[in-house]
């Protein structure tokens, strides 16, 4: 069964970057859309960005467009996400997720496997 890790959380300055992993094992990772997810303080968990299986199709939320950028390697298992521009607002537990094997592209609903996230802290 797929498993995932997230890792490259930490805390940064506010205009800073910082650049998640979403390491896979056990799985056909690439069958899986991945999506990522974040969940600030006190807040409900959203979701930011997505990735279809073979990384052709991707989606972002407004709040991060321009800012952050997904991709996969296939070839390592893994997902990135690139976010650049932090923002204090951005501050949450970052987490990844596999979708649907049936999904052509990907979404923000009806996950199937999850990580245990990685916190990122954007602070002066």
């Amino acid at each position: 069964q797929l498993q995932l890790v997230e890792s490259g959380g930490g805390l940064v300055q506010p205009g800073g970057s910082l650049t998640l992993s979403c390491a896979a094992s056990g799985g056909a990772f690439d069958s899986y859309p991945i999506s990522w997810f974040r969940q600030p303080p006190g807040k409900e968990q959203e979701g930011v960005s997505c990735i279809s299986k073979d990384g052709a199709w991707v989606n972002y939320v407004d709040s991060i467009k321009g800012r952050f950028t997904i991709s996969r390697d296939n070839s390592r298992n893994t997902v990135y996400l690139q976010m650049n521009g932090l923002k204090p607002e951005d501050t949450a537990v970052y987490y990844c997720a596999g979708g649907r094997r049936s999904e052509e592209w990907c979404t923000y609903t009806g996950m199937r496997v999850w990580g245990n996230g990685t916190p990122v802290t954007v602070s002066s």
